[in-house]
Formats: structure tokens, sequence, C-alpha cells
């Protein structure tokens, strides 16, 4: 392993045939000795038995280094050659210490490729120019080379390239696809997209449990603090059983010590926390006295109190004629429980300013009952003028003569004080108080209250005599020309109160005082909380048209009466109805907003009275003469509605309606003949296809089948376009048993109403009775491809699949269904139904999600709310779904179907009313029972309780068939 290297040995010991040297000339041949080479295979210490090791310090770095100069002639010897590609002879290597030796090679070297570890066999020759061009040469060569198989290998790495990419795509190529398609996405179906949740299993944090036997002994501990004792122990009889001895006190019940803290807290914050309607449930005083009644316990309250006394003290000390320093000081001591020493503090304050009436006012709230009357008489002794020390110092009396007289006294010193003399008047009686109003007024001439209060209790004509001395005095107050206006109508002159309030305006309007509409109109409506209507109006009348232009009167005035009636001024809003028809008496609209008024909130003979100036002013109105007719059937004047309709028909002799309101007139109240008539002088004056329907309708209730028959072919010559003729052929042939006629007829009508969808749905209807299901499934399926998107069709292939017992085939339709119409709200309550009882729920929620204010899928929600017995919720939903779709009357059905479970007697009624005034036209149930000949004249009432038992049989139908 030893290599040029010497290896380094411990240092042999001189032979002892050597004379002894002096130290100063023996050293230079010490050090020659140990830089000389030693001999081949030397190894120091042989001779006595040594053995010599080599480490790897000795071996040195892993090449061949050059041979080492000798040292001793080193600074002698010239400055070592630099090695191949090294530094040129002349070059300085930087060394600021120039004397210094130059090293054979450098060990930080870098690695070099061709020469290996600068260790070759020309590392000490020269670098000259011969080199350095066939190195350039060669550099030269290599760059041919490469150019030459640059373009091969670039054409095989980008292969592999794309090799690799193609069996490992990224996650965004994956994708790419999908991407494009966004661009056809809406916003309501990104919104839609579910949020996506951090399910990692590093975010979930695994919880170990660990259960350990329990003791007999806690088992037996438990026990015995739950049983009860009846009897007391030795110890408790020693000592008179009065008390319990400290060793046999029993464990409390933690438990029950927990349930009572918790039913205390509730307590507590109920009585704190806030209604739902906003307003607080806070007793201030009740809170204020807890809070004086608290006691302070605590170190850091003690030292904050001392801190603040410490603080006032110094206030009170420098500024004496503070007042707020006194009674704070005075509140701090009260408050730390020392009430003599705060009685003391603000006796000094009293001292130090007398003429403070805050002072004076905390003394006497400090001061005990028997002490505040004195102290409140120096009060006012010391500041006479005080309107707050006299009247605590009337509220200290325990009687009204008491009371009276010192008020008295105080007005002796403040005539002037209006909050003196109203305390006065109201312990006075009515005669005391007159006079002393009396008084008043001659002492504030410029309150208004007095004035109205002295005129209130005056005679009629003492009254007015007052009203106009306040007028002098005070030029710009209305209330004065209101209240003159009140006086008028309370005495009965009914035509002066228009009169005062029209001079009153213009009297205002002299004085320079802006009229506020808004404000006047509000005093109408408090003259009407009063009870003036007369004033009510009279203000109205002058006051409605100020400020408004005369393109925004009409939407003004309805827009305040529509306000006034939200805020039950039912006479404010009837006043500005009448005003507005005054100026718009041919504008039909505000006649039929002034009807609704009266009927919602009027008489009988109110109403008739407005609709038959209405008519009277709007001849040519339909909607008038109709809503008077139906007035008076619905009074059960039948002979006065018919005369309206004459005189409706002589002023508008062509009007289909009226033709129509006159035969409904005579078919329900059971005069067909009459209706017959009417419909045949219609159909020769060129009736509408609602006429030759209302006809044939009438032949069917009197059951002439072939006159039905013939009206219903004439009626298809003139309007073959009405899908109603159409459905009513079909249906009286299929009532008559004759189903292909009945078949043919629907094919027809289709023929011409190709959209019409209760056609389609008739015609599956009766395939599917004739020839089974796959002819009806063709139909639909048929009907389904000329009017796509159509949910009624859907749900009708459904219902056909379920009737024939098709569970997976009805699923598959509804799948598709809802993919084509994902925002129907019959499709949604049909899944809600269809999908087995646990997983209602939460398809509930994707329908809300889809489609939250259609009212199927609330009323589908309720019938779960209903079936969990959750009763309150179910019936919010129903009011819901009813209030979204009063014309519906299955889910009115429904409704009263659950009051008759779980309501009362109220409940029920107030259902069967609404019902009966939301008059349903509406619902595949409902419109199966009213279209019924044999309920053609029935009344809503009979009619919701027939569809409440025809709800009951579809539910029940075994329980039906028993």
């Amino acid at each position: 392993m030893a290599g040029p290297t010497p290896t380094p040995t411990p240092t042999p010991l001189p032979p002892p045939s050597v004379p002894a040297q002096p130290v100063a000339a023996a050293r230079p041949a010490r050090y020659d000795f140990l830089n000389s080479k030693p001999p081949p295979n030397y190894v120091a210490g042989l001779g006595r038995g040594a053995t010599g090791f080599t480490t790897r310090s000795d071996i040195g770095p892993a090449r061949a280094a050059p041979d080492l100069p000798d040292r001793s002639a080193a600074a002698a010897a010239a400055p070592a050659v630099g090695r191949g590609r090294g530094k040129p002879p002349g070059e300085d290597d930087g060394d600021d210490d120039g004397g210094d030796e130059e090293k054979g090679y450098d060990e930080n070297q870098k690695f070099d490729e061709f020469e290996g570890n600068d260790a070759g066999l020309f590392s000490n020759a020269d670098y000259d120019d011969d080199d350095r061009e066939a190195d350039a040469v060669w550099e030269s060569i290599d760059k041919r080379m490469d150019s030459r198989r640059k373009d091969r290998r670039e054409a095989r790495l980008k292969q592999e390239i794309e090799k690799y990419r193609a069996s490992n795509p990224k996650i965004t190529e994956q994708f790419a696809d999908l991407k494009r398609k966004l661009v056809d996405l809406s916003a309501q179906e990104w919104e839609s997209i579910p949020e996506i949740g951090d399910y990692s299993l590093r975010n979930k944090k695994k919880r170990f449990e660990s259960f350990v036997p329990v003791p007999d002994t806690l088992l037996e501990k438990a026990r015995q603090e739950q049983e009860h004792v009846t009897a007391l122990d030795p110890k408790s009889r020693a000592a008179g059983g009065t008390e319990t001895p400290w060793a046999q006190t029993p464990v409390t019940d933690l438990t029950a010590v927990g349930e009572g803290r918790g039913t205390v807290l509730s307590l507590k914050l109920d009585r704190l926390s806030d209604s739902v309607s906003g307003l607080t449930v806070v007793d201030p005083k009740g809170y204020l006295t807890d809070l004086k009644s608290m006691k302070i316990t605590s170190d850091a309250e003690i030292s904050d109190i001392k801190k603040a006394r410490l603080l006032l003290k110094s206030v009170t000390q420098t500024n004496p004629k503070h007042p707020p320093g006194w009674i704070a000081a005075a509140r701090l001591e009260e408050i730390a429980g020392k009430l003599q020493v705060a009685r003391q503090l603000i006796q000094r304050g009293c001292e130090e300013c007398p003429k403070n009436e805050d002072v004076w006012l905390e003394a006497c709230r400090l001061a005990s009952p028997d002490e505040a009357k004195a102290v409140i008489a120096r009060g006012v002794k010391a500041i006479p003028n005080s309107v707050k020390l006299w009247l605590q110092a009337a509220k200290l009396e325990t009687n009204d003569l008491n009371k009276s007289k010192v008020l008295r006294k105080g007005l002796e010193h403040i005539p002037d004080s209006v909050r003196l003399w109203k305390a006065v008047v109201e312990l006075a009686s009515e005669e005391d108080a007159r006079l002393l109003l009396h008084r008043a007024v001659e002492c504030c001439p410029l309150h208004v209250e007095l004035w109205l209060a002295l005129a209130r209790l005056e005679t009629y004509d003492q009254a007015k005599k007052v009203l106009n001395k306040a007028r002098q005095k005070l030029t710009k107050e209305p209330a004065i020309w209101i209240t003159a206006a009140k006086l008028e109508e309370a005495n009965g002159n009914t035509h002066s109160v228009s009169k005062v309030i029209e001079r009153g305006i213009r009297s205002l309007q002299r004085e320079g005082m802006d009229i506020d509409r808004e404000a006047w109109l509000k005093e109408a409506e408090a003259a009407e909380r009063a009870g003036s209507v007369l004033t009510c109006q009279a203000i109205v009348k002058n006051t409605i048209g100020i400020g408004v232009d005369d393109e925004d009167r009409k939407r003004t005035w309805v827009a305040d009466a529509e306000e006034c009636k939200k805020r039950g001024s039912i006479e404010t809003a009837r006043a500005i109805y009448a005003h507005a028809l005054t100026v718009f008496l041919t504008k039909k609209s505000i006649w039929l907003k002034a009807a609704q008024l009266e009927k919602s909130h009027g008489t009988r003979e109110s109403l008739d009275a407005l609709l038959k100036k209405a008519v009277n002013y709007n001849p040519r109105a339909e909607v008038l003469w109709l809503m008077a007719a139906k007035e008076k059937w619905l009074a059960g004047d039948v002979p006065a509605a018919r005369a309206i309709l004459q005189e409706a028909y002589a002023a508008i002799p062509n009007s289909e309606e009226i033709w129509l309101a006159a035969f409904k007139l005579e078919f329900e109240n059971n005069e067909p003949e009459r209706a017959r008539m009417l419909l045949a002088k219609a159909r020769e004056r060129g009736g509408t296809e609602r006429v030759w329907m209302k006809s044939a309708i009438v032949e069917r209730e009197l059951g002439n089948v072939g006159e039905e028959r013939r009206l219903l072919e004439e009626g298809l010559k003139l309007f073959p376009s009405f899908f109603k003729l159409w459905l009513m052929l079909g249906q009286m042939e299929d009532r008559l048993g004759r189903g292909a006629k009945a078949k043919e007829v629907y094919e027809n009508g289709l023929k011409h109403c190709p959209s019409c969808i209760p056609l389609w749905l008739s015609l599956a209807s009766l395939e599917e009775k004739i020839s089974g299901l796959s002819k009806s499934r063709a139909i639909l399926t048929m009907a389904r491809k000329k009017n796509p998107a159509t949910p009624e069709l859907w749900l009708a292939a459904i219902r056909a699949e379920l009737r024939h017992g098709n569970k997976k085939e009805a699923d598959a339709l509804l799948a598709k269904a809802l993919q084509e119409c994902p925002t129907s709200g019959i499709l949604w309550a049909a899944a809600i139904e269809m999908v087995p009882r646990p997983q209602r729920k939460g398809k509930s929620a994707d329908a809300i999600k889809r489609c939250d204010h259609d009212p199927h899928v609330i009323a589908a929600v309720a019938k779960l709310f209903w079936h969990d017995r959750k009763v309150d919720k179910a019936r919010n939903w129903l009011n819901r779904a009813v209030t979204l779709a009063p014309d519906t009357g299955d889910f009115w059905a429904l409704y009263y179907k659950f009051e008759l479970q779980h309501g009362n007697a109220d409940t029920q009624k107030d259902v069967l009313k609404r019902c009966v005034a939301a008059e349903p036209k509406h619902g595949d149930r409902w419109q199966a029972i009213t279209k019924a000949v044999e309920n053609s004249h029935q009344s809503v009432e009979a009619l919701l309780k027939k569809a409440v038992v025809a709800l009951d049989r579809e539910e029940n139908p075994n329980a039906a068939d028993a």
C-alpha cells in the first residue's frame, strides 16, 4: 500500500554511539533528517519489535501524486513549473507572500474528463501554442460530429417524449374535451354543481376509545347515593335531630346539580334574551335594581373602588364647585354599601354647590324617606326657579291635595313653566282645571297644548272663542284649525267642517307656511282614529292634490290609498278614492279599486251605490256591469241582477261577456229554458266558440244527447281549432260506450290541434282502456315527440306504467323526464312519492333546490311532514302551497283533510272559508269532480268535501272496496 510518500512513524532514537552535541548545533541536522527520504521498505522501530501501521491520511488522495521536492532545498530552488493546462510560468498565483513555496499539485482541482484527476503523464509539462492548437482542432472535430448526430438525436428524443406522454397523459389533457363542453354550460347549471369537501384520510383523526369495566365499588357507591333513608342515624338523634354531623353529610348527586344549574341558566337566558319581534324583554328598572343589590366581594373590585375613591376625592378637593364630582363620589360609596358616607358626601356637595339642581335631586334620592322632604325643601329654597325640584317635591307628597299645593307654590315662582301647569291641571277637577288653564294660557300664550286642552273643557261657544284667541296668538299652528273642525263635527255642523279646513289651509299659506301633504294625511288618519270622519275627509279633500303634478295624480293617489288601506285607515283611503273619482270620472281602474275597498270593508248598500255611479259614468265598462250584477246575485236578489244585465246589454249590445253572465245567472238558478234561449240568441248574433261550448253544456245537463252532438258538430265546423269542443264530443262518445267513435274524434281533434295536451292525454287514456298499455305507451311517445319538454305527458306515461305494476319502467321514464324537464314541479313531486321511504328526505331536498317555490313540491314535502307526525311543519307547508296556488283545488282538499285529522273546528272552518273565497278551478282530482254532470250545481264547500272523500278512496283503495 505504501507509495512514494513516506509512511509517518514514530521518530527513532539516535544511536548511543553518537556523541552528545550542543542544542544549537544539533538542530539543523535534525531538520535534515526529518526531511530526508527513508530507505525502501523502512519501518521505524522494526528492530525493537515495533509494528508499523498505515492510516487514510498517510495514503492521501486516491490518485498518484508527483514526488514532493526536498523541503531543505525549497528556499533556494526555482518555482516549480505548472502542470499541463496550468498557469504560465511567469504568471503570479495571486498569493501575497511571494516567497512561499508552490505546491506541486492542487488537491481541490476539479476532475477533468480527459486527463482524469490532473495526474497524467504530462501533468508537469508546459502548455504551449501547439497544445492549444491541437485542443482547438479536436474541439472543432467534436462539434462537427455532434452536429451530424444532432438531428437524429433530437428526432429520437421527440419520439420518446411523445410516446411517454401518450402512455402517461396529464390530468389537464385527460379532461380537455370536458373543458371544451363547459362553453355550453348555463349559469344555473354551474351554480347547481355541488361543493366537494375534503374527504382525505389525513384530515380524519382516528379516535381511539378504550372501555374499562366499572368496579363494583363504584356501582355500590352510586346505589347508596340514590337510595332514600327514612331514619336518622345515631349521631343525628344525639344532636336532637336538628343538626347534621359533618362526617355524615351524604354525597351530593352531581347529575341533579348539573340539571338544576342548566335549568337556572336557561331561565336566566330566557329572561334576558330578546323576543322574535325584536322587542327586548329586559326590565330596565329591575335590571338596575339587580345591579344595585350586587355585593362586592373580590379583591379586584375592592381595589378598583379604592382607586376610584382616591380619584374622586382628588376631584372634590381640587374643584369643590364641580357638582358631577360630588354626585359620582356619593354613588361610588352607595355601590360600595356605605350609604351613610354617601349621604355625608352629597350633603357636602349641596353645601359647596347650592345652585345646582342635580346635586339636590341626588341628595333627595339618597336621603331616607323622612329626611327627603327636608332636603328638597332646602333645595327649592336655594333654587326657587328649578322645575325639576318642584316636581320632585310634589312627587314626595302622598295625596293629591298636598301635591297640588306644592305645584301651585312652584307656579308662584315659575309662572311660565308648562310642565308645572300640566301637572297641576292633571291633579285638579274639571272646574278647577278650566280656571287653571285660563291662567295657564295667559302665562304661556305660545303653547298650543294648553289652548287645546282649554278648548276641550269649554262649551261650544266658549271653545270657539278660545280657539280664535289661540289662532291670533299662534298663526302658524295647523292643530288649532284641525281642532276647530273636530269641534264643528262634534256639534253637528257638518257643513262647516270642510269650510274650516279650507280657511285654515289658506290662512297658513298666507302666513308663508309650507303645506306638507304627507303630514296632513297623517293628521287625517289621526282624525279618523279619533272618530272625526268628516274632518278626515275634509283634510284629504283640501290637501291631497298639493304638490302633485297633473300627470302623476292618478298613480300617486292610488298609492296613497293603498298605503292607508294597509295601515287600517279605511276612511282615509275611501276619502282619497272619492276625491280621485271626482277628478277621474271615466277611469275604470279607480272605480274597480274603490269597489274592492267597499267589498272588503264596506256594506252591501255602499257597494251598490258605488257601482251604480260607476256604471253611470262608465257605461261601456263590462267588468263594472258584471260586478254589480254579481253582487246583487250573491245578495240573493236575482231579479235585480237580471235588470242590471239587461241595462248592460242595452249599453253594450254585442258583448259576449254580458250574454254569458246572463246565461250563468239563469243556469245557476235552475232556469235552463231561460239559459237555452239566451244562448240561442247569442248564436244567432254570431257568438264565439264559448257560446257553442256553453250551449252544449246546457244540453248535456238536460240529457239531450242528440242536441248536444248537433251543437258540438256545428261548433266544430265553425271553430275546428277550438280543442274544448273536440274534448266534449269525445267524452260524450266515451260516456255512451262508443270507444271507437271517441277515438276517431280525438284523432281528428289532434289533426287540428296537434299541440293540445288534454287531447293527447284523453286519447292515451282511452287507448289504455280499450287496447291496453302498449297502445297507450305508443300514443304518449308520439305525443312527447311532437310536444317536447311537456311534463304532463311524461307524468301520464309514468302513472300508466305504475298502474300496471312496471316500477322499473316508471323509474326509467322519470329519470328521462327529469333530464328533459329539470325544473318541473309535478315531476319532482312524483319522484318524491315514488322513491322508498328512507330516500324521500334527500329527494325532497333535491326538489326544493331545483324548484323552491313550486306548489306541487311544497305539497309533497308537506305530506312527508304529515306522515312523520310533524303537525306544525305540515300545516305551515300546506298553507304555503295553497297561498302559492289558490286556484288549485287538489291542494285545498289535501289541506282540509289534514285539518280534519289534526286540527280543530276553528282551523277547519278557516280552511273551508278560504277555499270558498278562492273558488279553485284547476287540479286533476278537482276537475274530475267539478266537471262531473251530477256535481254541476254543487257549492264549493260540497265539492271540497267530495274531493276529500275521493282522496281517501285513492289512498286507501282496500278500505273503499270494503
